[in-house]
């Protein structure tokens, strides 16, 4: 793949489709019965995940078979790793050889150990016999080839490495910083494979229960055709801008993205067709390739799937999948606007020409398509109002009324749609090119629509669980791949009925296994990350790095920070982004929050998984190892590692992100109110937009130096008017430790206290501190005191903690405080509320220092006769 991209010639469309499915599917697909067996097994899979899913679950199957459906999970999983992925370069395509079925079959039978010997393992309480722990040696030594396999080797060798500590810990060669005294074969077996603690752990389950479901929704949608119908309406609405193309890849990408799981199969799909109009409008290979890739792995950080880690963060952060997805979405929502005024200065920079004849103003294209966001989110809204009223006016028949009313809905799209001629992908490299016009095409995908909008409506507004809302969603698909066909033949007075379904059935036969080949690597990610969880809660490894990173940061949260953004990239440089998330977020979250509660600033815990990240998914663009950019690369025939460098570059808004909304929890929209929400989106939409200028090195005309910085640091006080208002006048003002009940009295309703605690540590009796919000409810200050559970002890002015109450909110604040040393705990400092000027008010100077470079340029721009952006 590198050669042919070093080579500067494009791969084939059979090339690049052996790419895409030797990273996301397996290169192996052999023919005749052994083909239509492994078949066979992926719609099983794929069935049995709905079944699973399906609110009838518990009727279908046996409860033996719901308990233990992660061993189910990961059996088909191994067993497809082993058909579909050859185990070195030179081994078969077209035929499995001998030993693979052994491994595939054991493996199979050893991933259910679990459900075979559920009394066995029960019985025991769950611990460990000698027969188990040879089973389950057995077990990860296949899961990690596997993971080899259908991986890449990092995965496995990262993996073996936390195995070989856990025994190993105690030995001489490990640093003695994080030294332990090692686990017996059976302990440590009995934890990996046969407890919930390690490979059957939470994110095996969440990929049991959430992810398989939309991966399968994503891959029947695609085999629906919504994504071609995503690619044409992006071009027909932006195609004729200038850097047109570019422009639509951005949208369509965006678009793929929220149904797509991987990045490489994102850049592939979109990119065929994308990166060649790129080229011919101006852009050079690699510039195309990195417009895929940048907006392709962007795909990622979208909600509602983002490539798996959004259900992963509802189990490990304890919120529920609304709040994940509301927290990321604003981030991502810019991250993406901005990267579309990218393309538009680089066509701008470069004077680059128009595709086809049509004049459509830049106006009227951004009103229609906000018009068209804004309609989709206020019908997915209203949607609750005829459903309240359908429920509440026949609630034994309401299932089937509305069941009827969405098949009604869909007849009718559809019968829209039959008026039109069906979509096919277009050639890019036509000696013409006919952009798609919107007012002419649009109607012949608005069914595609009505899956995203039971999705949505799911759970969004009756906020059901990500798997049951998938599933009913998945439902409307295997509806609409059926019947699409047959119903348009009949809209058009066709005869075809018979050969429209079994196309549709076909269709759906392909679907189902897409969706379980794409899902073998996935689920291998989750179930070997998990030995890597295991092993953090085995050994105690989580308290020891941070105990490391602190002293290797000097206590310094920014360096923290940068340690975990280049910890996660040089990770993720060999693990998928699923898996890099959650060895990440498992060694380094808890780090961050707590270094950030000595440093005084608190951290919510989303805000640290999201940064993990965004990090995470950054290593499949940058070099030397970028998967995304090597595919990018194939499809345009560019050099691969100057694909991911421009890559890297146009993403470095996806970089300083994080540490933006580490500092401002207002961009994850914690905490604030509707009218806050808006004026935090326009902000930072506009700060994002004033950033990418100043990077860019372009905004009316050409940018000196020094106006780039000034851009730079416009949008950084957009971003974070608190840092300069603090300064101004500071948001704090102290409270000696003796008067806290009395300031909580004094305080209105909801103000928030930064209190200061210091003592020895339980574990290494150093001094150590943190930090803790104490919110007034205005009933009283020695109430909220109780409330909080913090047991003050005043003598000589000096306010001592006895140890809290198990279950209080103070207890898991000071769990690591030694309470009975010769040190006392103690309250340190106490930060009260005090009045301070709206941090907004430091928009205006920004504003107007944007403006001032905006005069600057202007002139310049009449004076070259440059084309203003």
């Amino acid at each position: 793949m590198a050669s042919d991209a070093q080579g500067n010639r494009p791969l084939s469309e059979e090339e690049l489709q052996e790419l895409v499915a030797s990273s996301d599917a397996g290169a192996r697909n052999p023919v005749g019965n052994v083909g239509l067996f492994l078949a066979i097994v992926a719609v099983i899979w794929s069935v049995f995940q709905v079944i699973l899913a399906s609110p009838v679950s518990n009727l279908l199957l046996p409860g033996s078979v719901v308990n233990n459906s992660r061993q189910i999970h990961l059996a088909f999983a191994i067993f497809l790793a082993f058909a579909a992925y050859p185990a070195l370069k030179s081994s078969p395509r077209d035929y499995i050889p001998v030993q693979d079925w052994v491994f595939a079959l054991a493996g199979t039978v050893i991933a259910m150990y679990g459900y075979i010997f559920y009394q066995k393992i029960v019985d025991s309480g769950g611990l460990a016999d000698d027969m188990d722990k040879w089973f389950a040696l057995a077990g990860l030594i296949l899961l990690f080839e596997a993971a080899r396999r259908a991986l890449g080797p990092a995965m496995a060798i990262i993996a073996t490495i936390f195995l070989a500590y856990v025994f190993f810990g105690s030995s001489e060669w490990v640093p003695e910083v994080i030294r332990w005294k090692g686990a017996s074969l059976k302990k440590a077996m009995s934890h990996m494979w046969i407890t919930s603690e390690g490979v059957f752990g939470i994110a095996l389950g969440v990929s049991t229960k959430f992810v398989f479901l939309f991966v399968l929704f994503g891959a029947l949608l695609d085999k629906a055709g919504a994504g071609n119908y995503f690619i044409k309406m992006a071009f027909g609405a932006l195609g004729h801008l200038r850097g047109g193309p570019a422009k639509a890849a951005v949208v369509g990408s965006a678009a793929t993205g929220l149904i797509s799981g991987s990045s490489i199969a994102n850049v592939v799909t979109t990119g065929t067709f994308t990166i060649p109009l790129m080229k011919r409008v101006g852009f050079t290979s690699e510039q195309a390739g990195s417009v895929e890739v940048a907006s392709s792995v962007n795909g990622q950080i979208m909600p509602p799937v983002m490539g798996a880690a959004a259900f992963l963060m509802v189990e490990y952060v304890g919120i529920s999948y609304v709040e994940v997805i509301t927290h990321a979405f604003l981030p991502a929502a810019i991250s993406y606007i901005a990267l579309v005024y990218i393309v538009h200065l680089e066509a701008v920079k470069r004077n680059m020409p128009t595709l086809g004849n049509r004049v459509v103003s830049m106006g009227r294209t951004i009103g229609g398509m906000a018009l068209f966001f804004a309609g989709f989110a206020a019908l997915c809204y209203s949607v609750q109002y005829p459903v309240k009223w359908i429920t509440s006016a026949m609630p034994g028949a309401s299932g089937l009324t509305l069941s009827a009313l969405v098949f009604a809905a869909y007849a009718a799209l559809l019968w829209l749609a039959s008026g039109v001629d069906d979509l096919v992908p277009d050639d890019p490299n036509a000696k013409e090119v006919e952009l798609p016009v919107v007012g002419e095409i649009y109607k012949a995908g608005l069914h595609y629509l009505l899956p995203i909008i039971v999705l949505v409506y799911f759970l969004m507004i009756e906020q059901k669980s990500p798997g049951l809302s998938a599933f009913w969603a998945t439902a409307l698909l295997f509806v609409i791949l059926l019947t699409q066909k047959p119903l348009k033949a009949i809209f058009r007075g066709q005869s075809n009925m018979a050969n429209s379904f079994m196309e549709g059935v076909y269709d759906l036969w392909n679907g189902l296994i897409d969706g379980a080949r794409n899902m073998i690597g996935i689920a291998l990610a989750t179930a070997t990350a998990g030995v890597i969880v295991g092993t953090v809660t085995l050994t105690g490894v989580g308290q020891v790095m941070s105990e490391l990173v602190e002293f290797v940061s000097g206590g310094n949260l920014i360096l923290m920070l940068v340690m975990v953004g280049i910890l996660s990239l040089v990770l993720g440089m060999g693990l998928p982004t699923t898996a890099n998330y959650i060895v990440v977020s498992s060694l380094m979250a808890g780090v961050v929050v707590e270094l950030g509660a000595q440093s005084g600033l608190i951290v919510p815990l989303i805000a640290v998984h999201l940064f993990v990240f965004y990090f995470g998914i950054m290593a499949d663009v940058t070099p030397p190892v970028g998967l995304a950019s090597f595919a990018a690369a194939a499809v345009s025939g560019g050099d691969a590692i100057r694909t991911g460098f421009i890559a890297f570059f146009y993403s470095l808004r996806t970089v300083a992100l994080p540490f933006v909304f580490i500092f401002n929890t207002d961009l994850l929209l914690i905490d604030v109110t509707w009218m806050q929400g808006i004026l935090v989106a326009i902000s930072a939409t506009i700060a994002i937009l004033v950033f990418t200028a100043g990077t860019m090195g372009y905004f009316v005309s050409r940018s000196r130096i020094y106006e780039s910085i000034l851009l730079i640091f416009a949008a950084f006080a957009l971003f974070r008017p608190d840092f300069f208002m603090d300064r101004v006048m500071p948001p704090y003002e102290q409270v000696p430790p003796v008067q806290l009940v009395q300031a909580l009295d004094e305080a209105e309703a909801g103000a928030e206290f930064r209190i200061t605690v210091e003592g020895p540590d339980f574990d290494t009796s150093e001094i150590k501190s943190t930090t803790m919000i104490l919110t007034a409810d205005g009933a009283g200050g020695q109430q909220a005191v109780d409330a909080y559970g913090l047991l003050l002890l005043e003598e000589d002015s000096v306010v001592k903690l006895d140890e809290p109450m198990f279950g209080t909110p103070a207890a898991p604040n000071l769990e690591s405080f030694d309470f009975y040393a010769d040190e006392p705990v103690q309250i340190a400092t106490i930060q009260a509320p005090a009045s301070q000027l709206p941090k907004e008010l430091i928009f205006i100077p920004a504003l107007l220092l944007v403006a001032l470079v905006a005069m600057m340029q202007r002139g310049r721009a009449r004076e070259q006769k440059g084309v203003p952006a």
